[in-house]
């Protein structure tokens, strides 16, 4: 850019913004993959363990930051350095446990039963989604048909307070219209590979009475389809919903949900996989309890890649505002 004032000409060198990584810490077990993202805008090179690009003792790492764990239990750091400052830098641990393990519990909370799935070898994981930038919103297009009221809503990142680790996600609507909505969904970049999947969550929340529904989403768009794994605890009706595409139409599983505890976390762990052109909700626990929706649906066309989480806020008729947090929001993939 042209410095001010003075006339001479003279360039000054943008300055590379702060690097961070996310996640910085995670857990995998051998031979699966951690997809670590960068806050840099200017190319950086990974390293793992001081080795650019890591080897098969420490696990891989490409260049757009999906590492591959080695064959061998271990701990180690993932560190992005940028090319146009190489003091800039940021660092993440991950460590590696055996491949007999079954889907992670998030550090800082409570293990539950509930015969979580195994996570095979060569899984991608997705950790604390929650404290990643670039979530992307809406309020209107959230409503039925795409066409709902427009109300104030908001997301606050990183909170200390309530949170399982000290960096949930505060989720807020407010607003005086009946029945309205807000969306936020995070976009993990396409995985084609990808069919089978665990949406692993904590949320927490202090007035029951405030919602019509929560909504935890995943979409996957590949193969020329679009694939809506919608779940919603449908409180208002008292049961789990979950999306019929092809239908477009929510579909209650009977499963109850009247309305999970409040002022307290809540464990959610969601699969679903697609098959045979169909998307299929597998199951569903709370709090430790498994209840299985074994539903299978068609699904729409549509163009282009993609993979995504989504969480959304519905209002009673009572139109009262409330919040929601989210934290260490974890996808699993393969």
């Amino acid at each position: 850019m042209l410095a001010c004032g003075g006339g001479s000409g003279a360039k000054t060198a943008a300055t590379p913004a702060a690097i961070s990584i996310n996640p910085t810490s995670a857990t995998v077990t051998e031979n699966s993959h951690q997809q670590f993202l960068t806050t840099a805008n200017d190319a950086v090179t990974w390293f793992v363990d001081s080795v650019a690009g890591g080897n098969k003792s420490v696990g891989t790492i490409t260049a757009s930051g999906l590492y591959l764990a080695p064959t061998s239990t271990g701990s180690h750091t993932i560190s992005a350095v940028s090319v146009a400052d190489s003091g800039k830098s940021a660092r993440a641990t991950v460590v590696v446990n055996a491949s007999n393990s079954t889907s992670p519990t998030p550090t800082g909370a409570a293990p539950t039963s509930g015969g979580g799935p195994t996570i095979p070898n060569g899984a991608t994981y997705y950790s604390n989604i929650n404290q990643m930038g670039g979530w992307s919103n809406c309020g209107a297009c959230a409503g039925e048909g795409g066409k709902g009221p427009s109300v104030p809503y908001s997301l606050t990142q990183n909170v200390s307070s309530p949170s399982v680790d000290g960096k949930a996600a505060h989720f807020w609507i407010g607003g005086k219209t009946s029945f309205s909505d807000a969306l936020w969904w995070k976009e993990l970049g396409a995985n084609a590979n990808a069919s089978h999947f665990v949406y692993d969550l904590y949320f927490y929340y202090t007035n029951a009475g405030a919602v019509q529904a929560l909504e935890f989403d995943g979409n996957q768009s590949v193969g020329g389809k679009k694939y809506i794994f919608g779940h919603q605890c449908n409180v208002a009706a008292g049961q789990w919903d979950v999306w019929n595409s092809a239908g477009t139409a929510w579909v209650h599983t009977g499963i109850s949900c009247s309305a999970p505890p409040t002022y307290t976390w809540n464990h959610l762990v969601l699969e679903y996989e697609r098959v045979n052109g169909q998307a299929h909700f597998i199951a569903i626990t709370l709090n430790g309890k498994k209840s299985y929706v074994n539903r299978y649906y068609n699904v729409k066309s549509s163009g282009g890649g993609e993979l995504n989480v989504a969480f959304q806020m519905d209002e009673t008729h009572n139109a009262t505002n409330y919040d929601v947090w989210l934290d260490k929001v974890n996808l699993i993939a393969w």
